[in-house]
């Protein structure tokens, strides 16, 4: 009985040890991911939806690429550069699929939608048709006008390179139509 209950004990002891590196491992994946909520909000909801993306939900492709992109210099924030340089490869895959696994923010629909602009048809080959993104394009529905409009104006006049297509695909673009389509995509 003694042996019995020894081997247990044991047993149970080297099932425990097996998962706490997992649990250890997420709890500091989750710790990382606190800095992130200062900004871009413990709910989803950014603190400034105008200068802040909602990165809850997002593509994790996308997320990934951005926080290399911040890591490298390829994209420059005088915030997100030096928190993702600071990162290992493998934190920035686990912050991105932390991130990725959480739901989109829930809002009320808009009372009117504006009607598709001029020009959105390009953004869907990549975007997809709802504009919910898809391998390795971000979704777009629903993130700030402002956010939009600023970073498609940054694609445009090529303060923002780091996607190879969308600086040509903005800058053939009239700043009306990219108002509009920012306009149309924040509403969705």
């Amino acid at each position: 009985m003694t042996r019995c209950f020894f081997s247990a004990i044991l047993g149970l002891g080297f099932g425990l040890a097996a998962a706490l590196p997992p649990a250890l491992a997420q709890d500091g994946i989750e710790a990382k991911a606190q800095a992130c909520a200062a900004c871009h909000g413990a709910k989803g909801v950014p603190i400034d939806p105008k200068t802040m993306p909602v990165i809850w939900g997002q593509q994790q492709s996308y997320l990934m690429k951005q926080l290399r992109d911040f890591r490298s210099g390829e994209r420059n924030s005088a915030i997100m550069s030096p928190l993702a340089r600071n990162l290992a490869e493998d934190d920035l895959r686990k912050i991105a699929a932390y991130f990725a696994a959480k739901p989109w923010p829930a809002r009320g629909a808009p009372a009117n939608p504006p009607a598709p602009p001029k020009g959105l048809a390009q953004c869907q080959a990549c975007h997809q048709p709802n504009f919910e993104g898809g391998m390795p394009a971000p979704r777009l529905a629903g993130l700030s006008y402002e956010y939009l409009a600023g970073e498609m104006r940054e694609f445009a006049s090529g303060e923002r390179t780091n996607n190879l297509d969308m600086p040509k695909f903005m800058q053939v673009l009239p700043e009306g139509e990219r108002d509009a389509i920012a306009r149309y995509l924040s509403a969705l």
